[in-house]
């Protein structure tokens, strides 16, 4: 029996409050907040449930390029055209430290899924990787010839990949800091790329108006879609692996069916280009943003097919490139009894958890408070160094005067 069709996607909330255009939005782990950044050089962090009140976060002196929760949600990362990288803890405070190493505008920021370390991208064409809660610097990848648009961490934090206008898409090893491959098939600047969940292969998005998606254990290109009119600003997958989102400068946003490499939706919603786009962490929502100053939240639709939120660790491979439907030569993972359908997979009985529950939400919950707690421990260092700085300067000027009045 043939799979439903999904019903189609619908626009669930519409958030105003920016000045000027969306660059990035991310969802929070438990999709309760959406994060924005705008040209305004302000972080907005949308509350999804009905008439509550938005936090502005002030702090960055020139345009916010990037925004990206922590895996926890307890922490925010943002980046600037102001050369910095800011930690925000995402309250009704908004307070946050701030990162210095790159010399150019900061393109990308994105966290481990570990929470521990941070990736970042510029246009002082290096990617750097910074510890998260030791708040430092820990060293940069340095091949790229022009600046640097987005880098991304691989699933289990083995890899980093990174994006550039140089055109090129680069593969790293994070441990040995070294380049194991280069993709050269794109003729424009490479906007965006990100790991398919299964981490076995990568998609990027281009100013060529393609998205390319390349297996990276065979670096062998399995798909190819020339769908937009105009540049490919961003692209995210959706949690099951299944499909991908895409955002164009052509002002529409396409989702793709990976499984059988077709589009299936055009949504129109943004005046002038869409510039980002997210799914929520269980795939039930995503956001884009443009440069009309909209933020917007649909609906996927998707459940129609099957309960994402229940086999959310099953991925499955993207068809190959000019086929339909049939698994590439490559070997992806694939659910436990191979060719069994989405259904079949939903109807077996579940492992057994080897961890209660309760104590895997209260560890979460722990790690959260640890990642609050770190942030804050920096803040208030930050301020005593302030205040030390005042004092020395309020002590020297004391010095001053007794030397001007001392005849």
């Amino acid at each position: 029996m043939a799979a439903p069709c999904p019903e189609d996607p619908s626009l669930e909330r519409h958030f105003k409050g920016h000045r000027d255009a969306i660059t990035s939005v991310d969802f929070s782990l438990n999709t309760k907040q959406l994060a924005s950044g705008s040209m305004d050089s302000c972080l907005m962090v949308w509350h999804m449930k009905p008439q509550s009140r938005a936090y502005r976060f002030a702090g960055h002196k020139d345009a916010v390029t990037c925004v990206n929760f922590s895996p926890s949600g307890h922490l925010l990362a943002s980046g600037s055209r102001d050369k910095t990288v800011r930690i925000w803890i995402p309250n009704v405070k908004g307070e946050s430290t701030v990162f210095r190493a790159h010399t150019a505008t900061v393109r990308s920021v994105h966290f481990c899924s570990d929470g521990q370390s941070l990736v970042t991208a510029s246009d002082d064409k290096t990617v750097k990787v910074w510890s998260t809660h030791r708040q430092k610097f820990l060293f940069s990848l340095s091949q790229h010839i022009n600046w640097v648009r987005c880098a991304r961490f691989s699933p289990d934090g083995r890899l980093i990949v990174s994006a550039s206008d140089d055109k090129t898409v680069k593969l790293w090893d994070k441990t040995s800091r070294e380049c194991v491959h280069s993709y050269c098939e794109h003729g424009g600047f490479v906007t965006y790329v990100d790991f398919h969940p299964s981490g076995t292969c990568i998609a990027a998005a281009s100013m060529d108006n393609t998205v390319k998606v390349w297996d990276v254990r065979t670096h062998r290109l399995l798909q190819h879609y020339q769908l937009h009119s105009a540049a490919v600003n961003a692209l995210s997958f959706h949690p099951s692996g299944n499909y991908l989102l895409t955002a164009s400068s052509d002002s529409t946003l396409k989702i793709l069916d990976l499984m059988e490499g077709r589009l299936l939706y055009t949504l129109h919603g943004h005046q002038g280009p869409a510039t980002t786009v997210a799914f929520s962490r269980t795939g039930e929502y995503f956001a884009s943003g443009g440069s009309d100053e909209q933020v917007m939240v649909w609906k996927s639709n998707f459940d129609s097919v099957v309960d994402y939120g229940e086999v959310i660790k099953v991925h499955r491979p993207p068809a190959p490139l000019a086929t339909s439907g049939n698994l590439p030569e490559v070997d992806f993972p694939v659910p436990p009894g191979g060719g069994r359908s989405q259904e079949s997979v939903q109807s077996q009985p579940q492992e057994p958890i080897s961890m209660p529950q309760t104590l895997t939400s209260t560890l979460e919950h722990i790690v959260g408070q640890l990642d609050v707690l770190t942030q804050t421990v920096s803040i208030l260092e930050q301020r005593l160094t302030l205040t030390e700085d005042k004092l020395k300067q309020c002590l020297e000027n004391q010095q001053l005067i007794m030397q001007r009045t001392t005849p």
